[in-house]
């Protein structure tokens, strides 16, 4: 748990906090007994798990509210941030990076979102509660997991149950909170030695909150998540798993002209991994998938049409992206050197269906507009694995295609010039990274790498205008190339651990959102591609100073410039730290939390992603959250805890600023945080 230090623009009260967060806990009464010292509460990601990887538990409790999205819950990393939306379904952002710049992953599969305004983010499909493991690689630092991934990879993984006898695995957890939050989890293994099935499903609840104001902020949401597998295990080092699942969900967005009525989820997959081989010859890894996400967005279903706005008729549009694909690898090791290589091919296809009236879209045809296809090749050579100096390199090329499958493009239906057409593009990435240990305590390491990126489907179809002098965005908006250096020190020791990392990284061809106002239709938007560089750090304490007491601290500063027109990119979050404190003494723990986010004056106006865009600087904000747990029994704990303590009106940086749900931008909008947050949460093992 962390809280946050004395900023420019931070209020006058924070070292109040700051005296609040560190003696807080002291109100919490020493218990004796042989019981076992309760999980922490996450409220920031512990250290990297090694160079520029984090690797965490999502099932842990954590503060704030635990997380309904996949998006929510990666804020606990420094260096994450999320374009807000309301209560759910935020936007990604690492150190400034967000969109397709994310290679983002559940069980080793791709989940595309299809919404043009990415109202349904992959992220959004996501339940962080239903995973085993959250691995986060920052910056272009692995090839191994997709093409593209120049601000980073994060990867949902689920484990594999293995039993040595018949028997079963339980985890349940149950949440209540302000706002009529209500949340349940249910994940059940059973098995024997030749194999198991494992079911797991999730629903979580939500009405509007009230921000530090007062003020309702539309927010509501319900989703739901069932998924289920079949694994043969017949021995240590073999299994053979079969998997299906589905989900759906409504969302109430505040700052969109229309919300999601529905985010349909069907996800298919067959996995083989085979451990041990004979040789130099390690570890086999295989497998398919099938995604799909069905999306429908409307402003009937959870609003009701406002006569006087740009959307004075009931309107609806559905969306739906189909994303195969399959992967297969090798690691190989002999002595100190290991190497990975493999092959992943993937086929994405987009279509949409409208309709004006209630549902009318029911009634229309589906009209095919994108295909997308990439097939790469990729390889990782580590030298020096297991000893003090280690070499870690990686080459990775890709063959992508993209089909423009549109007839007509626009409100008025004109003729798409581009009908038909196909863009392909080889793209080569690569990193080079070396990493020293010195004793048992420090390790430093530099790497450089560099990653070409295709333009994804928001960039190419979403825009109204594409570079001044093309025809269209399909036509003009080059992929992207990034080149990034990393360097970072760890130090661990019995009582203290801490870390830094920095980089500083050029990006040729930097896909840039433009919005123009004014025109019978409102807002357009222009893809366009600049030149820019990017640069930041973020560092991280933790100081065990006693047994049962716990100090915390990171810090987190991105930065970002348009080198071609000598301004700052826009959606650069601000200087953001979390200090924090913990007591744990057997049964009991409690903890507090204080974040602080500095003012944001370097904006770039009606610039931004295909999400958002600045709406001028901000101002400064600090929040102080309270949590405590208690363990009745080695499989039952209660946690609960109390989000923003002093009820503050604040909003974030980052921000939805209108859309273009429909066709219709929805008026810039700074949606506030909500105000002070109760919760309880009860988990249970078996």
């Amino acid at each position: 748990m962390y809280l946050s230090s004395r900023m420019p623009g931070v209020p006058a009260c924070l070292p109040v906090c700051v005296c609040l967060a560190l003696f807080a806990p002291l109100a919490v009464a020493a218990e004796s007994g042989d019981a076992k010292t309760l999980d922490t509460l996450v409220v920031t990601a512990a250290a990297p798990s090694s160079p520029l990887q984090w690797v965490t538990d999502p099932r842990l409790p954590r503060q704030p509210v635990p997380a309904s999205d996949g998006a929510d819950y990666l804020k606990t990393v420094p260096g994450f941030s999320a374009i807000r939306n309301g209560g759910t379904n935020g936007d990604p952002v690492l150190r400034g990076l967000g969109g397709s710049r994310l290679n983002i992953l559940s069980n080793d599969g791709t989940l595309i979102g299809a919404c043009p305004s990415r109202m349904d983010n992959p992220l959004s499909y996501i339940a962080p509660e239903t995973f085993d493991r959250l691995t986060v690689i920052k910056g272009p630092q692995s090839v191994r997991w997709g093409a593209g991934a120049s601000a980073g990879t994060v990867r949902f993984e689920r484990d594999t149950p293995r039993f040595d006898a018949p028997g079963m695995r339980l985890n349940a957890s149950a949440l209540a909170g302000s706002n009529n939050r209500n949340d349940q989890v249910l994940d059940a293994s059973f098995g024997s030695q030749p194999g198991y099935v494992r079911v797991n499903g999730n629903r979580s609840e939500a009405d509007d909150y009230k921000d530090g104001n007062g003020d309702v902020v539309p927010s509501r949401w319900r989703k739901w998540n069932a998924d289920a597998a079949i694994g043969w295990t017949p021995d240590a080092d073999t299994v053979l798993e079969l998997s299906a699942g589905t989900g759906d969900a409504i969302a109430r967005y505040a700052g969109r002209g229309m919300d999601g009525a529905a985010f349909k989820r069907d996800s298919y997959g067959l996995r083989f991994e085979r451990g041990n081989l004979p040789g130099a010859w390690d570890k086999l890894q295989a497998n398919l998938y099938y995604n799909n996400a069905d999306h429908l967005m409307d402003n009937y279903t959870l609003r009701t049409p406002n006569p006087a706005s740009s959307m004075p008729m009931p309107m609806a549009s559905n969306v739906e992206r189909r994303t195969t694909g399959g992967r297969v690898s090798s690691e190989w090791r002999w002595q100190d050197v290991a190497i990975v290589a493999g092959v992943d091919a993937q086929d994405s296809r987009h279509r949409s269906r409208n309709g004006m009236g209630r549902n009318t879209w029911q009634q229309s045809p589906w009209k095919r507009d994108a295909d997308f296809s990439n097939l790469g090749v990729f390889t990782e050579l580590t030298l020096g694995e297991g000893t003090a100096q280690r070499w870690i390199s990686g080459l990775r090329l890709d063959r992508a295609q993209v089909k423009d499958r549109r007839a007509t493009t626009g409100m008025m239906n004109m003729p798409n010039p581009t009908a038909g057409q196909q863009r392909q593009q080889d793209l080569g990435s690569g990193f080079l990274r070396y990493e020293r240990d010195h004793g048992q305590a420090w390790t430093w390491y530099a790497g450089i790498g560099h990653s070409e990126r295709m333009p994804d489907y928001w960039e190419l179809f979403s825009a109204n205008a594409g570079p001044a002098g093309s025809i269209n965005a399909f036509s003009a908006v080059k992929p992207e190339q990034t080149t990034q250096l990393d360097l970072g020190l760890q130090f661990r020791s019995q009582h203290v651990d801490a870390w830094v990392s920095a980089y500083a990284g050029r990006l040729q061809d930097y896909i840039l959102f433009r919005y123009r106002s004014g025109g019978m239709m409102g807002s357009t938007t222009q893809a366009d591609n600049v030149d820019a560089r990017i640069a930041g750090a973020e560092a991280g304490l933790e100081w065990r100073l006693a047994q049962a007491w716990k100090l915390g601290g990171t810090l987190a500063y991105a930065w970002g410039e348009n080198r071609s027109e000598g301004r700052p990119l826009p959606q650069i979050p601000p200087l953001e730290a979390r200090l924090s404190a913990s007591y744990e003494h057997q049964r009991w723990s409690a903890g507090a939390l204080l974040r602080a986010a500095s003012h944001q004056h370097r904006v770039a106006e009606d610039e931004g992603n295909v999400v958002a865009r600045d709406l001028g600087p901000t101002a400064g904000f600090a929040t102080l959250s309270l949590n405590a747990a208690y363990r009745f029994t080695d499989a039952l704990r209660a946690s609960v805890g109390v989000d923003n303590v002093f009820d503050r009106a604040y909003a974030e940086h980052l921000n939805l600023a209108g859309s273009a749900d429909f066709g219709f931008p929805a008026d810039p909008v700074r949606i506030n945080e909500p105000g002070r947050n109760v919760w309880l949460k009860l988990d249970y093992r078996y």
